[in-house]
């Protein structure tokens, strides 16, 4: 990666590696007085030569294209060929009305493809931060978007890195660099230049980079690259290129098409065939093949999957999931493994005590995450008080007093401004009703403070009691507390460490290890001021209890997971965190259990080829110490073994294993910009359980879209059939029972309308209960392609019955046409009440969608405008039919559903 830049005099130039640089040389070379800050006249300079703090998005495409890009659909382009030959026959009224309805597919699928980069923009812009630099001597806030290399950056807990800096002050600052490197814990960080030229990202600790978290501590630093030049922008650069998989949807609807294309083509070659043998006329020829290629193709198809899949991501982003790419709706319906992560998605991402050791006792604490409603439960599971002089006060007291946190507001409302483990303590303190604002504000009056750092791995306070007592509080590592105590309290009294109470205490820390959580000790002595070893305060002092604290479940994760598992959807933790605390949590929440039992590390996966790791992701349940190259090679493993797999993430690092994955989950809250363009789905809410609510709702898209497809291809092969009929039956000089325009309004309205109703069909009861559907499976698995052929023949051999009966008793072809045309929409609205479930027969009420027979209503009198009015009778060619012959209709087209129907019901027959 490029860091280097010219600097003012455009002479001097920025090393690649300004971490192995002094400070003082590198503001030298940026040509910067820290105290000072750049000129405006040198800022102004600089944003003109490189550009505007941001990532480079990828150049939207126009509008125009966008829409161009709908009619590469094989069904579309059918059609236009339908409308070209119908205009150069002379069929007007047909060649314009089928263009009309091939450019509103086109249009209905462009809009909602704008529409959904529309909000992902605005989804950018929520991120953008503000900075606080040094310009002129004075310190002013300005845009993010307008720093430049040589800024003076000024930070402090809570910001957001808004650049790549050089640290050239840090008091005790901790950053977050999980969106970056994948470390879970915030990293501590120095002013110190680092020796190792060739030092890893991680290890860079006198370095912030874009899009990190401050979590504790003030600081300063120098701007040393911005936009495309920090590593964020790097990664950005590398995504740019890559190549998103077709999802399972899209290669269905190819193949779909494919097999009607094929279909359209045989029956047309045999229809033409069969005029030639018998000297028909090549414009009739011709007009009967457009009349078959309308009739073999569902014109609405595209329409109704985008309209379906907008249905569904409508509904999705109401439940906290922002669909950016529509078929990634459906593919969620088809997924068969989650690979999750851990922190803020299965976990609270809050930190939490959960257990407490102290005057020999182990209590449990309740409460979620920094929620200050709570209580301590004693060994017998009863609430405990939580008062002056018992074993937890001075624990609680110890802790919310050596602690840099605050608490910004009031119960479940709660957050922690600084250290999340130091927000924790002072959210047990709070549920045991102690004044923690009363608290800090008398530790700033400490005589002394001894901070935390990576060496001495503790902090200790030194502060005057109301009595006028003296005290030496602290916390920090158990080992290292443990190491320098002399005594122990137990019950009310100080009792001196002996080997075997120092081998029961070692117990109660190894037991919270096994529960996976983190462990911190306090401590306490009574000191005065003249005793204080002010180089090494921490001794001879008295260990008052131990903390279990950890980032818990999410309450409803477990029931999720479940839920995933009844559908047959493994879920897989990968985490960054150790393999200890991602085994403690797996099997809290379910997804260490039946065979799904295997733990795997990062480095164990580096000693794997490709194919030990396709066998090793059969069973795995969690991946832990990973690296953005695992992730990857994870989700390829997956995909190799025909598994359709979901991956989540947050980080820059997670991007390309977004990108590759079947369907990329970016978090909405703790994401950053380039996982969100990465990925298919946002999780508004950062939560696991959307997830499988998005699942749920795939799912049921996908059913809704079969039912559709099931509805409108029987009508598409009744119409065929019709027309096949009369050419094999009717000899030398066939008629056709229906004409193109006929067709259209069948495939579109009469029948198109309630069709489109069953995408608003509610879920069947097993939805969730089934297997994911395999990668490979077509449209037509279960029996669905014999129902398609049998029900649409018959519906086919009896509309040519009612117009060849008509015909027979001297009526005119026109008002045989139109009686065959109402037979053909009566039995399709017949048939759409039987095409409302999948997996079940009738045994849906007829009540239970009301947009169904809303439709249902609008189709019927629709098509009865068609025949009793005169536009009907200009476009349509139709005629009135008495009231009798409407009647007749109506009820001879209910013969093929429920005689066929009775017979499926009968022998339950699958095919039928």
């Amino acid at each position: 990666m490029q860091h280097a830049f010219h600097a003012t005099d455009d002479r001097k130039t920025l090393p690649t590696a300004p971490w192995v640089i002094e400070k003082t040389a590198l503001t030298e070379t940026l040509a910067v007085d820290p105290k000072h800050g750049l000129s405006s006249e040198t800022a102004k300079e600089r944003l003109s030569r490189y550009g505007l703090n941001r990532l480079s998005e990828t150049e939207a495409e126009p509008a125009w294209k966008m829409l161009l890009v709908q009619f590469k659909s094989p069904l579309l382009i059918i059609l236009m060929v339908g409308a070209v030959i119908s205009a150069f026959t002379g069929h007007w009224i047909d060649a314009v009305a089928i263009f009309v309805i091939a450019i509103f597919n086109a249009f209905i699928s462009f809009w909602q493809e704008f529409k959904a980069e529309q909000s992902l923009a605005a989804l950018r812009e929520m991120s953008a931060p503000q900075a606080l630099v040094r310009r002129d001597g004075d310190q002013v806030q300005i845009a993010a978007s307008d720093l430049v290399p040589g800024d003076i950056l000024i930070v402090k807990t809570g910001d957001i890195l808004a650049a790549d800096i050089r640290f050239l002050q840090a008091n005790r600052m901790q950053v977050d660099e999980a969106a970056l490197t994948g470390e879970s814990e915030p990293v501590d960080k120095h002013d110190r230049k680092i020796n190792d030229q060739e030092v890893v990202l991680a290890d860079r600790l006198n370095m912030g980079f874009m899009s990190t978290l401050v979590t504790g501590g003030t600081g300063e630093g120098v701007v040393v690259g911005t936009g495309m030049r920090t590593e964020v922008g790097h990664i950005a650069d590398l995504m740019s290129a890559a190549k998103e998989p077709k999802t399972p949807l899209q290669l269905k609807i190819e193949a779909l098409s494919k097999v009607l294309i094929i279909a359209a083509l045989i029956v047309v070659a045999i229809v033409i065939g069969i005029g030639v043998i018998n000297g028909m006329d090549l414009a009739e020829m011709l007009n009967t093949a457009i009349s078959l290629s309308v009739a073999a193709i569902p014109e609405g198809l595209p329409t109704v999957v985008t309209i379906l899949l907008t249905l569904g991501s409508q509904n999705m982003a109401s439940n906290n999931a922002l669909a950016r790419k529509l078929s990634s709706v459906e593919t969620l319906g088809a997924t068969s493994v989650i690979c999750s992560d851990k922190t803020g998605t299965l976990t609270q991402n809050q930190m939490q005590v959960m257990r407490i050791w102290a005057g020999g006792e182990t209590w449990e604490v309740s409460g979620a995450g920094f929620d200050t409603s709570g209580e301590f439960l004693d060994s017998k599971n009863e609430a405990t008080k939580v008062e002056e002089g018992t074993p937890l006060w001075p624990v609680l007291m110890i802790s919310a007093f050596c602690n840099d946190a605050r608490l910004i507001g009031e119960g479940a409302e709660t957050s922690v401004q600084g250290n999340p483990t130091e927000g924790a303590l002072l959210v047990a303190a709070a549920k045991a009703g102690i004044d923690v604002e009363e608290l800090s504000a008398r530790r700033s009056e400490a005589l002394q403070s001894f901070p935390f750092d990576s060496t001495r791995k503790m902090m200790s306070v030194f502060a005057q009691l109301p009595d006028g007592r003296t005290v030496l509080v602290a916390k920090g590592a158990p080992d290292v507390i443990l190491s320098r105590a002399v005594k122990v309290r137990i019950g009310e009294e100080e009792r001196q460490i002996t080997p075997e109470l120092r081998a029961d205490i070692e117990d109660v820390i190894d037991s919270f290890g096994e529960r996976a959580l983190r462990t911190l000790a306090v401590a306490y002595r009574e000191v005065s001021p003249d005793e204080l070893d002010h180089d090494n305060p921490e001794q001879e002092i008295v260990l008052a209890g131990i903390h279990g604290i950890m980032d818990p479940p999410r309450q409803e994760v477990p029931h999720a997971v479940a839920e995933a598992t009844g559908a047959g959807i493994r879920t897989v933790m990968i985490t960054g965190d150790h393999a200890v605390t991602a085994k403690a949590i797996a099997e809290q929440i379910g997804v260490l259990s039946g065979s799904q039992q295997a733990v795997f590390t990062g480095a164990e996966l580096d000693q794997m080829k490709d194919e030990d790791l396709n066998s090793a992701v059969k069973n795995a349940a969690v991946f832990a110490r990973v690296t953005p190259e695992h992730k990857l090679r994870i989700v390829k493993a997956l995909q190799t073994n025909g598994e359709v797999a979901a991956m989540t993430g947050d980080g820059v690092n997670d991007a390309p294993a977004l990108r590759a994955a079947d369907i990329g989950v970016a978090m909405g809250i703790t994401g950053t910009q380039v996982a969100k363009d990465s990925a298919a789905l946002i999780l508004l809410d950062d939560n696991f359980t959307t997830i499988v609510t998005a699942v749920r709702e795939g799912r049921r898209i996908f059913d809704n879209l079969l039912k559709f497809v099931r509805q409108a291809l029987t009508a598409n092969v009744a119409e065929v059939t019709t027309i096949l009929f009369a050419f094999l039956l009717m000899g030398a000089d066939p008629l056709l029972p229906i004409t193109p325009l006929m067709i259209l309004w069948v495939n579109l309205v009469s029948d198109g309308l309630p069709a489109l109703a069953l995408g608003f069909e509610k879920s069947e009861p097993d939805l969730m209960r089934r297997p994911p559907r395999p990668r490979d499976e077509d449209m037509f698995g279960g029996g669905m392609k014999e129902r398609i052929l049998i029900r649409g023949s018959a519906l086919g051999l009896l509309t040519y019955y009612v117009f060849q009966e008509f015909l027979e008793r001297g009526a005119s072809l026109e008002h045989a046409q139109t009686a065959a045309f109402m037979t053909l929409i009566f039995a399709q609205i017949w048939h759409v009440f039987d095409a409302r479930t999948t997996t079940t027969l009738y045994r849906k009420s007829p009540l239970g969608n009301t947009i169904l027979l809303g439709a249902v209503g609008i189709s019927i009198v629709l098509s009865l405008l068609a025949i009793y009015s005169a536009p009907g009778h200009f476009v349509l060619g139709t005629v009135p039919l008495p009231l009798s012959h409407l009647l007749g209709t109506f009820f001879v087209a209910a013969l093929p559903t429920l005689v066929l129907s009775g017979l499926k019901e009968m022998f339950n027959l699958k095919f039928v």
